[in-house]
């Protein structure tokens, strides 16, 4: 059964490490031949590592919440002077703290002055490719965080979650949702190789299909095929494919606004004109991906040029489209988007500090950000070489990112005006420089979402989305024991989502000093 229970650096002048002129210039063919040899050898240990023991999440004693203040994220409501019970990692029942029954057999939590919520749920970490699970699931429960789901999985990770060998006991937050491996040129080129692939992946056990990058006609056959399989299809939206034309054909859940210029060249009042300038084919040559041993490259060696700072994916034909785009952007068109994705239910998880890590990384929080100290000495150098890079690119390009950053908190913000449905997400795996669960409401916060909408976006979002609302989203009678206190109203101001005092898991009960002292156990450990 499922575990349900429980950059590198940039120059200016080498614009070349964009993502289709460094594939182009270095050739994927050539690089793959070359590592391939390599490969061989090394794909044995890269494949096998030690089997992690199994764990279960232990029996949490019974215990009442008392005199606290609910909060529904439904309706908004608060009430006051609650009494909240909890057995067998459960909620048995929610009632007003005058008429509760008092049992002496139940510990009891003063909750007076203190704010209940659910859990908070991460709708898109990759905490599980950490090299270190244990702090990774330490540093989301200390940020409230009681819920995931992995964006990013393997056959491996699924026979793993099967016997209970992921180190989800009560400590780490609850596994939500998990994919098998990444559609990628390397097992979905042709639409038939994408339905095989999908169709291996339900029957490895995969919760859902996450997609990267295929062509056009991959990226809507394997939605077809998701969909047949009664499987969700959610991630990124290949270069070709329109953001619009992506809802329209049921895509799921589109993460970081689809990645790329392609929300903003559909948004232009010129989106035809800028769309006809933008490249129709792949990065690469499809026949690339037949290499053996090429998607094990790609995932070891080249990923890093995908994911490092918007300086190495963006070329200067792409920042000359941007700024045609951003010069056009049409708030209506923003708005129709928003009710396309209402009418087909289409979920967004922007990942709002991730991609300003991407295009606003010269902000002094990327330098001052406490977590920097944190790390290893060569992680930090590596980051703070990489801002570097980044401050150094000629202002005209920096004011295009920044651009880029400001348009997406206007874009996010038309979205959820209009009601289209917004879940959380962070892209991390516990905590990063500049990204953190905190960081992430901040932002949405400047979105213009409302304290009630960015904490519907963590909770009862989720729930809705996941199919989960008899079970999560809510403080009631038959809801997991998955939920928070807070030290201040967290409908007042967005700042107060992150005032936890407590955080219960399954039923299990943490202060947040004893949180606190978890992680500082395990990062004084790996020193």
């Amino acid at each position: 059964m499922p575990e349900n229970n429980d950059g590198p650096d940039t120059e200016q002048g080498e614009r070349g490490s964009s993502r289709r002129t460094f594939l182009k210039r270095a050739g994927l063919g050539t690089a793959l031949v070359g590592l391939g040899v390599a490969a061989d050898e090394a794909i044995g240990s890269a494949t096998a590592p030690a089997v992690p023991p199994r764990t279960t999440v232990t029996a949490a004693d019974g215990v009442r919440i008392d005199d606290v203040t609910v909060i529904d994220p439904a309706d908004g409501s608060r009430r006051a002077r609650h009494t909240i019970f909890v057995r067998d990692g459960r909620i048995a029942d929610v009632m007003a703290t005058a008429s509760a029954p008092v049992e002496s057999s139940l510990r009891v939590i003063d909750g007076a002055g203190r704010f209940a919520v659910p859990g908070y749920n991460d709708m898109h970490t990759h905490v599980l490719q950490s090299p270190d699970t244990e702090l990774g699931f330490a540093l989301m429960l200390a940020q409230g965080i009681t819920g995931i789901r992995q964006m990013e999985g393997s056959e491996e990770l699924l026979i793993r979650r099967a016997e209970n060998r992921l180190g989800l006991n009560e400590t780490a937050p609850r596994l939500l949702h998990l994919p098998g491996a990444l559609l990628l040129p390397f097992n979905a080129n042709t639409a038939d190789d994408a339905r095989t692939e999908i169709a291996r992946q339900w029957d490895q056990g995969a919760d859902f299909i996450k997609m990267v990058l295929t062509d056009q006609d991959v990226f809507f056959a394997a939605i077809e095929a998701a969909h047949e399989k009664g499987l969700r299809i959610a991630g990124h939206l290949p270069p070709p494919v329109h953001i619009d034309a992506a809802a329209e054909k049921g895509f799921d859940s589109i993460e970081h606004l689809g990645t790329g210029s392609s929300v903003f060249l559909t948004l232009s009042t010129r989106a035809d004109e800028l769309w006809a300038q933008t490249p129709s084919t792949l990065p690469f040559p499809t026949w690339a991906a037949r290499i053996p041993f090429a998607g094990w490259a790609f995932d070891k060696f080249l990923k890093k040029n995908f994911l490092g700072p918007a300086t190495s994916t963006t070329d200067a034909a792409q920042l000359a489209l941007l700024k045609q785009a951003f010069a056009t952007y049409s708030e209506d068109r923003a708005a129709q988007l928003a009710g396309s994705f209402i009418e087909k239910r289409t979920w967004n998880i922007p990942t709002m500090a991730n991609i300003r890590s991407k295009y606003v990384l010269d902000d002094a929080e990327f330098r001052d950000d406490p977590w920097l100290q944190r790390l290893p000495a060569k992680d930090q150098e590596e980051h703070l070489a990489t801002v570097a890079s980044f401050r150094s690119i000629p202002p005209a390009d920096l004011d295009i990112f920044h651009e880029y950053y400001e348009r997406t908190l206007q874009t996010v913000g038309i979205w959820a005006r209009e009601g289209a449905p917004i879940m959380t997400g962070t892209d991390g795996n516990g905590r990063g420089v500049g990204n953190s669960f905190a960081i992430e409401f901040r932002e949405l916060g400047r979105a213009g979402l409302t304290p009630l909408q960015v904490l519907r976006a963590t909770t009862s979002q989720p729930a809705s989305y996941l199919g989960r609302t008899d079970r999560m989203g809510r403080i009631a009678a038959g809801m997991d024991a998955d939920l928070l206190l807070l030290d201040a109203d967290p409908l007042a101001s967005i700042e107060n989502l992150s005032s936890i005092s407590l955080v219960m898991r399954n039923g299990h009960d943490y202060t947040s000093a004893d949180l606190a002292a978890r992680v500082e156990r395990l990062m004084t450990a790996q020193d």
